[in-house]
């Protein structure tokens, strides 16, 4: 891959597996800089073994509140600047909303929606102040359609495409582009709730896609000419059909 992000410095949450790593990864390979920041020190420590300077750790609880509200300052304080802020950290839960713990609601609405918003809300003085930025959230193929097995994940998601529609359009004059990705069904960690046969027969049936494939779009949006803005992307299996 060519060096299409050389010299930028980007922040991926949930960097340490799935889609997030698979970003990390993809934009280590265009010559970007990457901030990691998940709470697996353990993974952190290992892809720094691997990428050395190229990739700067910061292990963080981003549903700790405290903790959250200091990323965009650790960052600049790591690296003096953001250029790139995938918004990627997020967690599942499926099935009847009767059976779904209250907990496991607060807790994965916090992640998916409030610290996504918190995240974009810190980082944007900076790129407003230096008139360029991209912004790029790991949304789902749920956000668009109400999809009736998980109700409490897809309305996370639906509540994200709306924060990134309104939000692209307050700030693209200040040279920032905010865009989604909707991936349908990744193999990730956030299938482990599903049974064994189910993913079994997802995957004999074509119906999941690679962590890769979503960081292929990933890149894709970030390495447009500035004055193309790549808004929203759905990328699904071919043979997954709602």
């Amino acid at each position: 891959m060519s060096n299409e992000l050389s010299g930028k410095v980007a922040v991926v949450t949930g960097a340490a597996a799935g889609i997030g790593l698979a970003s990390t990864e993809a934009m280590l390979a265009a010559g970007a800089r990457v901030v990691l920041v998940d709470r697996d020190e353990a993974a952190l420590t290992a892809l720094c073994e691997k990428h050395g300077d190229a990739v700067i750790p910061l292990v963080m609880d981003l549903l700790d509140p405290q903790s959250c509200a200091t990323l965009v300052p650790r960052v600049l304080e790591k690296s003096g600047r953001i250029d790139i802020l995938h918004a990627n950290a997020g967690i599942y839960v499926g099935g009847d909303l009767v059976d779904a713990a209250t907990e496991d609601i607060d807790r994965m609405l916090n992640l998916n929606v409030n610290v996504v918003m918190k995240n974009v809300r810190d980082v944007l003085p900076h790129m407003m102040e230096r008139g360029s930025g991209d912004i790029v959230v790991t949304s789902s193929l749920a956000a668009h359609f109400p999809t009736p097995w998980e109700p409490v994940y897809a309305s996370s998601k639906w509540a994200i495409n709306c924060f990134v529609q309104v939000v692209r359009r307050q700030v693209f004059k200040h040279g920032i582009r905010v865009g989604s990705v909707s991936p349908g069904p990744v193999i990730t960690a956030l299938l482990d709730d599903w049974s064994e046969q189910k993913l079994k027969d997802a995957k004999d049936a074509g119906s999941l896609i690679e962590a890769s494939e979503v960081a292929e779009v990933v890149m894709f949006m970030l390495s447009r000419p500035r004055n193309v803005t790549i808004r929203d992307v759905v990328i699904m299996p071919t043979n997954f059909d709602l």
